[in-house]
């Protein structure tokens, strides 16, 4: 990662937080970090054509009812 991604993640970071509700806790800033983890990474992801057809979207989700 070099430095400008770097400082544009913590600025993300920071602003995340700043966003809270002032009655959140530390669970609530956690919570809200991991999602933008995982948009973030899913948006990498896409980005890498790593993508599932809905078909593929659908079975992973009949197991998941199992």
């Amino acid at each position: 990662m070099d430095w400008k991604v770097a400082v544009e993640t913590k600025q993300q970071i920071l602003k995340a937080i700043e966003d809270l509700p002032d009655d959140a806790g530390v669970e609530d800033a956690l919570d809200r970090l991991y999602l933008l983890y995982k948009v973030e990474r899913g948006l990498r992801q896409a980005d890498q054509g790593e993508l599932l057809t809905q078909e593929e979207l659908r079975e992973r989700m009949a197991k998941w009812r199992k």
